[in-house]
């Protein structure tokens, strides 16, 4: 016989409830639906009420969510737990996003870059790279991500296309490993390069790590591995993220503000209306500007989350910087330098001030890789990174038509700036207006 206290009791009445809950829905298929379906329903409130459709509610919550989960994951006492908890909560909010399908999708890259890694060693990153991108270019056109959103759907190709990424640094920098340093290896491939074969749980913690899987940034496996076994800079105690992290915050919700309040006003869906084509030239002009502006502050909420997620999990604190006193640095969190965009005097400055993680991720592994020994990088290596970029992106075809000629615009569109910029008719459109207007209409 037990004897039960109040609370114990209590405790026990409240897990027989929800006990009774789960199996009424694992018991049926339809209940499971039912359930989902009424989750839908009392969504649709506010959704409403912030422009957005249910299922993009329902991402921005679990989006939202990987800050608390990235506050828990320091709690977690050992590597190996750390290691399925980044995987676990990372699969879960996937599931709670996107659906069941979601994880089956990144399971096809995700075992082809473990199996090149354990089969073909030497060729593991040029195996990765064609087959992660070939079934990434099958999911864009399969899912035609950019018309679904546009209708108020969502799928998991955003979160696939960082997933990608993080599959092909790893197995390139494994096949770093065979290289000696007198081989004329960069620093990227000597800081980042990987003596051992990562194990199952550390592969799969770093694929599905729930702070940056659905927006980025991405990072490296030797800085993920360092993190979750608290080595490297993170041997000793680090500095409290909490200011960084509501900074990140703050941002995230001076962005999205900015947002509501500016999209009601310059719809991108404006341009399909008669209306529009009945404006003269200025005031099309500015619309078009606006309305470009407009949409750049979602992205800057969604980088904003991230960066906050990323913060206050540590793994953004990226070591003390060398003024007096020191000041902590959380670099790999950030992905956007909101002021450096907006303030860009020309479209070859925007890499490295927009997604700025999966612009260094194009450089050290695609721009520098293209560059032969011994010789000068020069217009074919910015072309292929450019291009490479426009395919990771998707099948919109104006992205392809921007990224491409942000490499064309380096040969040959400086000699025309050069007589804009000095020629006294010129100077009132200016040319970094010129540029958002060419480059940031899709707000991508």
């Amino acid at each position: 016989t037990h004897t039960y206290t109040r609370g114990s009791r209590a405790r026990f009445r409240k897990n027989q409830i929800l006990y009774s809950c789960i199996a009424r829905i694992c018991s049926s298929p339809s209940a499971a639906a039912v359930a989902v379906a009424t989750m839908g329903l009392e969504m649709e409130p506010m959704a409403a009420a912030i422009g957005v459709s249910v299922p993009v509610l329902r991402f921005l919550l679990c989006f939202a969510a990987t800050i608390p989960t990235g506050l828990l994951w320091r709690a977690v006492p050992s590597a190996t737990g750390r290691h399925l908890y980044a995987g676990l909560s990372g699969a879960a909010l996937s599931y709670l996003s996107f659906g069941a399908t979601s994880n089956l999708l990144f399971v096809g890259p995700m075992a082809l870059g473990y199996l090149s890694m354990l089969l073909c060693r030497r060729r593991a990153g040029l195996v990765t790279f064609l087959g992660a991108f070939g079934f990434l270019i099958a999911c864009h056109v399969y899912y035609m991500s950019g018309d679904a959103w546009k209708e108020g759907g969502i799928d998991a190709t955003g979160a696939l296309m960082v997933l990608t990424l993080k599959v092909i640094s790893c197995s390139m920098n494994y096949s770093d490993g065979l290289l000696k340093e007198e081989e004329g290896l960069r620093d990227a491939q000597k800081k980042y390069r990987l003596a051992k074969l990562p194990s199952l749980v550390e592969y799969f913690g770093y694929c599905l790590c729930c702070g940056s899987h659905f927006a980025g940034p991405v990072y490296e496996m030797k800085d993920y591995l360092e993190w979750t076994e608290r080595k490297g800079i993170w041997a000793s105690s680090t500095p409290s993220p909490l200011l960084p992290t509501l900074r990140a915050l703050v941002q995230a919700g001076i962005c999205m503000g900015l947002y509501l309040y500016l999209s009601p006003m310059f719809p991108l869906s404006r341009f399909s209306e008669p209306l529009y084509y009945e404006w003269g030239f200025w005031h099309r002009l500015f619309f078009q500007y606006m309305s470009g502006f407009t949409a750049r502050w979602k992205y800057y909420f969604i980088w904003s989350i991230s960066e906050a997620a990323i913060i206050i999990s540590g793994l953004g604190f990226t070591g003390w910087s060398d003024s007096s006193p020191p000041k902590a640095k959380w670099d790999r969190a950030i992905n956007v330098d909101i002021l450096g965009v907006e303030l860009a005097g020309s479209a070859a400055q925007l890499p490295l001030k927009w997604n700025i993680q999966v612009s260094t991720w194009l450089r050290y592994y695609v721009y520098e890789r293209l560059i032969q020994k011994g010789k000068k990088p020069g217009f074919l290596q910015l072309l292929g990174t450019q291009t490479v970029s426009a395919i990771w992106h998707g099948t919109v075809s104006r992205i392809y038509d921007f990224l491409c000629s942000v490499g064309v615009d380096d040969k040959w569109f400086k000699s025309y700036i050069q007589m804009a910029t000095s020629c006294e008719q010129f100077r009132l459109p200016h040319y970094p207006v010129f540029t958002k207007l060419c480059i940031h209409h899709d707000g991508a």
